[in-house]
């Protein structure tokens, strides 16, 4: 097949990778930052560099930019497809692009997926051609798109070795994402941003920041270009995820301000069930 890929960040430029492992496939790139292209083009995640203008020439085209331009983008790019291509997008948050597509008359050749993948890296330079391995691949109102664009997916995804599972509402998608992903990268930030005005000296921080710190800060190295959108876009489930968030925070400060260690090791003890949970 013939696959462009809009955005060579991190997930564009690895789903090349991974696309181009099966020699059937033509992998081709569009991106407006140029160092992206020929970053693109010489660590080989693309066959080529196209424009635009190649959209209706393309069985498949991948939607791979911060997740604030992909609704004007869906649409622009259905308006010009092909009768049988199928579309799809990568981003973290559903509802405003599957809003956005929902009257299109080629909405179903467009199908809303969230692989659940990703690093605390970003660009051309950070994708791996295994980055989707054994992950998880959300698929939201998959009742809006064609079963033969579903079938499409499938073959394509396949050789990624992801487990898919169907999301109906787009609003639930991006309800359970502020809690599991958004949540904490936002807790990361804040993490690394308190430690960075704390502790003014850079070789404390080097010298006694453990494997602890060092794991919960590691997504406050993202990329706020990627992120800030997603914040701003979800930001209905985003708010009510903190309040909840900084209540539990003021309860455990309220604790230790007690000296009532009974109720900190009760908090942390039912907390633990987390590892239970994560490993299934």
């Amino acid at each position: 097949m013939r696959i462009a890929i809009i955005g060579l960040g991190l997930l564009g430029g690895s789903l090349g990778l991974a696309f181009r492992e099966n020699d059937t496939h033509e992998v081709f790139g569009i991106d407006t930052n140029l160092e992206h292209t020929h970053l693109a083009k010489k660590l080989g995640l693309v066959d080529d560099i196209v424009t635009f203008s190649a959209i209706n020439t393309m069985d498949v085209v991948v939607l791979a930019v911060p997740v604030d331009k992909l609704p004007m983008l869906a649409i622009k790019v259905l308006d010009v497809i092909g009768e049988n291509t199928l579309v799809f997008d990568v981003g973290s948050t559903k509802e405003a692009i599957c809003d956005a597509v929902r009257n299109h008359p080629k909405r179903a050749n467009f199908v809303a997926m969230h692989p659940i993948a990703g690093t605390e890296f970003s660009g051309p330079k950070a994708a791996f051609s295994n980055l989707f391995t054994g992950k998880v691949n959300i698929i939201c109102e998959q009742e809006c798109s064609a079963t033969v664009q579903l079938m499409k997916l499938a073959l394509l995804m396949k050789p990624l070795d992801m487990r898919t599972t169907y999301i109906e509402a787009a609003s639930q998608h991006d309800k359970h994402i502020a809690y599991v992903s958004h949540l904490s990268h936002i807790s990361s930030f804040m993490l690394g941003k308190t430690v960075l005005e704390i502790e003014k000296n850079e070789k404390n921080i080097f010298d006694m920041a453990g494997s602890g710190f060092e794991s919960t800060v590691r997504l406050a190295k993202s990329s706020p270009a990627t992120w800030t959108p997603i914040f701003i876009q979800n930001k209905k489930h985003i708010l009510t995820a903190l309040d909840e968030y900084i209540t539990n925070l003021q309860l455990f400060k309220a604790n230790i301000a007690a000296d009532n260690a009974k109720e900190l090791k009760t908090i942390m003890k039912t907390t633990n069930h987390i590892k239970t949970i994560l490993k299934k």
